[in-house]
């Protein structure tokens, strides 16, 4: 007996002290925050320090009895940076589901050291939101106001407010601490100085949709951070115009189009225009649980910082499906906590600084099918990252112009310059190119080629797109081009099938980029 436990001691103490646990304990599966067509998973589980540990998914609406392959989960590790922590899990998304369904999930988790199990969970999505004729409608006659103060709502019989007799206008409307407020059709007019336009600190599901607002903070959500809001089919306008003068984090630039901290907030098909950032999450000490936030379909033209910064987000934000014309930096990740944070099938055009801003250590980018033309390195990512994953995109540089824009540079003129990729990374199958200029490209310290073995090189701008100018200068703002790909186009059939991403391909696989050849384009903006 005393050999027996003492041998188990001495299993246990080197277990203990060599501080390696490969296999997995398992722990709670949740599916927290669903949004109208994606939900998200989070794994928690102990163990599998040497990350081998896969989980595949499978889901069905809970009515039918065919299995769809979703996209494998992403391992992420615990860790922390800049005073927030995240826990051993693995997490990810499903995406482009119905709206108010209920969805049966069944995750495979193989750990080769131990562990392996299969769970079925179920989950929702949220239902469009729509006021019914339970609604409390508030019929606002056409005017000019001051202030509109709401009252709260319920789930059964939210509060509308609207104009259908005319056009009223506001200069602010307070939905501070409100529940199931709905605002529809009202004009907001905010020029003053750090002017708001529409306030939602402490809101819960709330709707802002086929709003006009001109202010210089057109819609804000600051502590305590709003939660499961739907933000869509506004016009907003902001102060800013496109010139270097105006340009980066210390140009003569101010306000935001849409600023919100909070979880599950959808942000889509919005028209935003001049904005230091166009659409933002928060940062640092103003941070609250930013996870599953949806920003898709937006119009977004003239972002003199930013046109998406979603810094500081934690796991399954899903920003995709946006147009994005001139703005200093496409999407932001200044950092990501840990992720995932999905960035997918956006199209970027005339951009000065980069198309990812990827800094601040940002871990758990998910980086697929977007198109990017702009001066300076056309694939880029200029600072330290990891556990970034990189797959279909499309991006041409080209020459910068010898500029600094916005007191930052566009990039080394290059079809791909990424430099700290972090040795959790993943690169392959993306496809670049430049533009009048000799052709390099780079991944950490190893040429393209090297890191990305299915990868496409030297593209050329004529032979990818059918008719689309290289914009240089950037300035003055260009008009919003036609980046569907070109027949015979390189980069047709020649990226990499992803479950639940690109199921919908035509030929014999999906094509790099946003755009699929002979698919309808998406619609950005307001419906």
């Amino acid at each position: 007996m005393r050999k027996i436990f003492f041998s188990a001691y001495l299993v246990l103490f080197f277990i203990t002290h060599t501080g390696a646990q490969n296999n997995t304990i398992l722990g709670v599966i949740k599916t927290p925050y669903p949004t109208l067509q994606n939900l998200a998973v989070e794994w928690a589980i102990e163990g599998d320090d040497n990350l081998n540990g896969i989980v595949e998914v499978l889901y069905r609406e809970k009515s039918e009895r065919q299995w769809q392959k979703g996209m494998p989960l992403f391992r992420v590790p615990a860790g922390k940076n800049i005073g927030f922590s995240w826990a051993n899990k693995h997490s990810g998304s499903i995406f482009d589901l119905k709206p108010g369904i209920t969805y049966v999930i069944k995750l495979t988790l193989n750990d080769p050291d131990g562990g392996s199990a299969t769970r079925t969970v179920e989950a929702a999505t949220r239902a469009v939101p729509e006021a019914g004729k339970t609604a409390e409608y508030i019929e606002i006659r056409p005017g000019n106001y001051d202030t509109l103060h709401t009252k709260n709502g319920t789930s059964d019989r939210p509060v509308v407010y609207r104009c259908t007799g005319g056009k009223a206008t506001y200069k602010y409307i307070d939905l501070k601490n409100k529940s199931w407020v709905y605002i529809v059709g009202i004009n907001v007019k905010n020029l003053s100085k750090d002017g708001i336009g529409i306030q939602l600190n402490g809101a819960a599901y709330c709707m802002v949709s086929r709003c006009t607002i001109n202010a210089v903070y057109g819609i804000v959500a600051y502590k305590p951070g709003a939660k499961s809001c739907y933000i869509s089919d506004n016009t907003i306008t902001g102060t800013c115009e496109w010139t270097n003068e105006a340009m980066g984090a210390h140009g003569a630039n101010i306000g935001e189009g849409i600023e919100m901290t909070g979880p599950g907030n959808i942000i889509c098909y919005n028209k935003i225009t001049g904005f230091r950032d166009c659409i933002s999450t928060m940062e640092e000490q103003h941070v609250v649980e930013q996870t599953c936030i949806d920003i898709y379909n937006n119009d977004i033209y003239s972002g003199v910082d930013d046109a998406i910064e979603a810094d500081f987000c934690f796991s399954n934000c899903r920003i995709f499906r946006n147009r994005i014309t001139n703005s200093f930096v496409g999407l932001s990740s200044q950092p990501g906590m840990g992720g995932p944070n999905y960035f997918y099938r956006n199209v970027m055009y005339n951009l000065t600084h980069g198309a990812f801003k990827l800094k601040r250590f940002s871990q758990g980018d998910v980086v697929m099918h977007n198109t990017v033309v702009k001066v300076g390195a056309g694939l880029g990512g200029n600072s330290k990252m990891d556990f970034a994953w990189f797959r279909n995109n499309l991006a041409i540089g080209g020459p910068d112009g010898n500029v600094l824009w916005g007191d930052y540079g566009a990039g080394e003129p290059s079809a791909a310059e990424i430099s700290e990729p972090g040795i959790h990374s993943s690169f392959d199958y993306d496809a670049v190119g430049v533009y009048e200029i000799p052709y390099t490209a780079q991944i950490g310290e190893k040429p393209f080629s090297e890191v990305e073995k299915h990868g496409i090189e030297n593209l050329k701008l004529e032979e990818t797109f059918m008719n689309v100018e290289f914009p240089n200068p950037p300035v003055p703002e260009r008009e919003v081009p036609d980046m569907r790909l070109k027949p015979g186009s390189r980069v047709i059939d020649a990226a990499v099938p992803i479950p639940n991403i690109n199921d919908g391909f035509n030929g014999k696989a999906p094509d790099c980029g946003a755009y699929e050849l002979d698919q309808e384009i998406p619609h950005y903006g307001p419906r």
